[in-house]
């Protein structure tokens, strides 16, 4: 069974959107990834028991020039990764007022993930753990703490995604089967 969906990463510019991507795509960080302009497309498969999930993938530019074309990707999207760098409060606030956005304009179904990325400088950390794990918890969010630079939970971010959308996919496909059946 192969599932496609779209995914779009949302928060403040720097905090790591197009590194995690990278990271999760192509294996690679660079430590100086040029700013995005716009959004980025990117594809992925990950295996998740018997499904193939397909990730396409748009990366949005974090500045806030950009934010007017955010709806434009996320509408129709099945899921979302808001990041934020634990190091910088302020992106946590801006990271809690995407959620807020998609939870009001976004596909009812979308699976949310916030990611408090560059967790391998947790010496700088200043949005504490607990509290975004809470404030996720609270929302309805997954949430994993990542780092693009180390690897550190990218992919287990994503095949956390892939989960909850490979299964409302085979409960989809099943409806279609059952439909197909009282038709015959």
């Amino acid at each position: 069974l192969i599932c496609q969906f779209k995914l779009v990463l949302l928060g403040d510019m720097a905090v790591g959107k197009s590194s995690l991507v990278l990271r999760f795509v192509k294996g690679q960080f660079d430590e100086f990834q040029e700013t995005t302009i716009g959004a980025a497309f990117l594809a992925q498969s990950v295996c998740l028991d018997d499904t193939t999930v397909k990730f396409e993938i748009w990366d949005t530019a974090g500045q806030e020039r950009y934010h007017s074309l955010a709806p434009m990707y996320y509408r129709g999207a099945q899921a979302a990764i808001v990041v934020f760098d634990i190091t910088k409060p302020e992106t946590f606030e801006r990271a809690k007022a995407w959620v807020k956005e998609l939870q009001r304009q976004a596909s009812p179904n979308i699976v949310i993930a916030l990611a408090g990325n560059k967790a391998d400088l947790a010496d700088k950390r200043l949005v504490d753990y607990e509290e975004a794990q809470t404030y996720a918890e609270d929302t309805g969010l997954l949430f994993m703490e990542t780092s693009a630079k180390t690897a550190m939970n990218v992919n287990e971010l994503f095949l956390a995604i892939g989960e909850p959308l490979s299964e409302s996919f085979k409960c989809q496909d099943s409806s279609v089967l059952l439909i197909f059946e009282s038709l015959a």
